[in-house]
């Protein structure tokens, strides 16, 4: 059985974003900063524990992004992607702030 490319392109594409992890954004995240004098920031998050995997603290000031209605926020630790290192993971959404400010 042959498929056609204009149905595989599609499915390949479905199978792209199944795999992708929730904090991955489709949407580039708004640039913003920590607000907190320092922000624990975690690797995952899960619902039944909480944040998981501590991969650094943050200072004040770094800059972060996070795009509000698009990246998941759970109990109020927001998928958060450090412009620092250029990574995902999770910090709480009150640290979040300075939108758009650089």
């Amino acid at each position: 059985m042959r498929i056609s490319a204009r149905i595989a392109v599609p499915l390949a594409v479905l199978g792209v974003l199944a795999t992708a992890s929730p904090a991955q954004a489709v949407v580039v995240p708004r640039h913003a900063v920590n607000i907190c004098q320092t922000a624990s920031f975690y690797d995952n998050y899960d619902s039944a524990s909480g944040p998981y995997g501590l991969k650094r603290v943050l200072e004040y000031g770094n800059k972060v992004g996070h795009t509000p209605g698009a990246h998941p926020v759970y109990n109020g630790w927001a998928a958060t992607f450090d412009f620092g290192p250029n990574d995902w993971g999770y910090m709480r959404i009150e640290c979040i702030g300075g939108y758009d400010s650089w």
